[in-house]
C-alpha cells in the first residue's frame, strides 16, 4: 500500500524571482529558482501555493524529467535544470545547489540530481509524492 511522501517548499517572493527551500523530513534537499509570481500567468509567472501530486513525465526538450501536471490553467510544468529563472524558465521549478540573486542559482544539474534520485528511490518503493508550496 502507498503512502504519501510530501516534500516542502518554501518561498521567498521577489521581483526578479522567487526562491525557495526544498525540504524532505525536515532535511535541506536543495534551494529553487521560479519566476515571479505574475497571477498564475502562463509562461510568465510561477505557479500557486497549494499542494500538487508529483508523476514522472518524459518531453522532447528535456527527456524523463519530474512533471507537476495539475497546476489549475497551466500545463507542462515541471522540474528541470536551470540557474537564471527569467532567461531559462517559462512557469517550471528548477533546483539549484545555491542561490545567487532573486531568481538565480548555481549547480542547477547537480542539484537537480539529487532531487530526481530521492524523487525516483520514493516512487519505487511504491510512494506517491506530493510537493506542497507554502
Amino acid at each position: 500500500m502507498s503512502t504519501k511522501q510530501i516534500l516542502h517548499l518554501q518561498r521567498t517572493y521577489g521581483a526578479q524571482g522567487t526562491n525557495g527551500a526544498l525540504t524532505y523530513d525536515g532535511d535541506l534537499v536543495c534551494h529553487t529558482i521560479e519566476l515571479p509570481w505574475r497571477n498564475n500567468l502562463r509562461r510568465l509567472s510561477c505557479i500557486p501555493v497549494g499542494t500538487y501530486k508529483l508523476e514522472k513525465r518524459t518531453y522532447t526538450r528535456h527527456g524523463e524529467q519530474i512533471g507537476i501536471p495539475a497546476v489549475l490553467g497551466r500545463e507542462a510544468i515541471l522540474i528541470h535544470a536551470a540557474n537564471d529563472a527569467q532567461k531559462e524558465l517559462l512557469g517550471c521549478i528548477a533546483p539549484v545547489t545555491k542561490l545567487t540573486a532573486e531568481g538565480c542559482g548555481t549547480e542547477s544539474r547537480k542539484a537537480l540530481e539529487k532531487l530526481k534520485a530521492l524523487v525516483y528511490s520514493l516512487w519505487d518503493m511504491g510512494e506517491e509524492v506530493f510537493l506542497h508550496i507554502k
